[in-house]
C-alpha cells in the first residue's frame, strides 16, 4: 500500500470514529470513556489541534473542539452531558492525570 492510500484509510478510520462518537453514540459520556479508555472527544479534538501545529495550522482549544464537535463545545455539553456522581468524578481525576497529565480546564 502506498503512502497516500494508507493516508487516506487513516483519515476515513478516524471521520468513521468522529461520526460514532458525535452522532451514532450522543449517550455515551466524554467522563465514561476518560474512565474506561483513558481517552475522550476531549482528547481527540486535542490531538487534532496538536496535528494541526505540526502542519503549521494555528487552532486555539475551543477552535479545534468546534472543528471535532460540529458545534462550539458548550452547546455540546448543554444538548448531550449529564451531571456525572461523584464516583465517576473521583474515578475521571485520576484517569486525567495518568492519561493527559494536565489540568482538565
Amino acid at each position: 500500500m502506498d503512502d497516500q492510500t494508507r493516508i487516506e484509510i487513516e483519515a476515513a478510520a478516524f471521520r468513521r470514529l468522529q461520526q460514532h462518537l458525535m452522532q451514532d453514540r450522543r449517550d455515551v459520556q466524554n467522563i465514561d470513556m476518560m474512565n474506561l479508555a483513558g481517552f475522550c472527544r476531549n482528547c481527540l479534538s486535542r490531538w487534532y489541534q496538536e496535528a494541526a501545529a505540526e502542519r503549521g495550522v494555528e487552532m486555539t482549544k475551543d477552535e479545534a473542539r468546534e472543528a471535532y464537535y460540529g458545534m462550539p463545545y458548550s452547546e455540546w455539553k448543554e444538548k448531550y452531558q449529564t451531571e456525572a456522581n461523584p464516583e465517576k468524578q473521583a474515578a475521571f481525576k485520576v484517569a486525567f492525570a495518568e492519561n493527559v497529565g494536565e489540568s482538565d480546564g
